[in-house]
């Protein structure tokens, strides 16, 4: 561990981190989307579009779901389905949830259905690894700590949360489901998993 934690004990960095990743992602993924062969395509349909189009229908989509109707619309519909394909590289954007539950439905196809499902809810404000990575010391003591400064350690450094629950999922997968030892886990052979944290 360091002892120097400044990114992780501001309130505001993450935040702006994240932001900063998700344009990165989005950025970059429209810059893939243009190397592919049906660029010229969408271009085009981005330029016919015209502002009457969309406006008629936004108004429709106000009043609820409907089909479209006119070409017009529906290369609207067809715009909206590349730039859900744009935005499924950003982190917790609804495609990239689809594309997730894709995943999933393509494992249960593939494995069958799973056997159990776990989650996790470690109560980190108790465990000491948790507040080790939560703390500046250096060197790694466990010690009796009254609570309110556990909450306080915890809450003030998400990442050490972040960080801890990392640690407890790769421990799992390693011990409990046997991944990448040379013997089965608890359970026995694990054919498959799949995780995903809350968003």
């Amino acid at each position: 561990m360091y002892h120097n934690k400044r990114f992780q004990l501001d309130s505001l960095f993450l935040l702006v981190a994240l932001n900063h990743e998700q344009i990165k992602n989005s950025t970059t993924a429209g810059y893939l989307l243009a190397d592919k062969i049906r660029f010229h395509e969408i271009a085009a349909r981005i330029l016919s579009i015209k502002n009457s189009t969309l406006t008629t229908l936004v108004e429709k989509l106000k009043r609820g779901s409907f089909k479209p109707e006119s070409d017009e619309e529906k290369d609207c519909f067809k715009l909206l389905l590349d730039l859900d394909h744009v935005s499924y590289k950003v982190q917790g954007s609804i495609t990239s949830k689809r594309y997730m539950r894709n995943e999933t439905w393509s494992l249960v196809s593939s494995l069958g259905a799973p056997s159990w499902f776990i989650t996790f809810a470690q109560a980190d404000i108790k465990h000491p690894l948790a507040l080790y990575f939560a703390d500046t010391d250096l060197t790694f003591a466990p010690e009796l700590r009254d609570p309110n400064e556990r909450m306080r350690l915890i809450a003030n450094n998400p990442v050490a949360g972040a960080q801890f629950f990392k640690v407890m999922v790769d421990m799992f997968i390693m011990h409990v489901l046997g991944v990448g030892l040379d013997h089965p886990g608890q359970y026995g052979e694990t054919a498959g998993y799949y995780g995903t944290v809350e968003q």
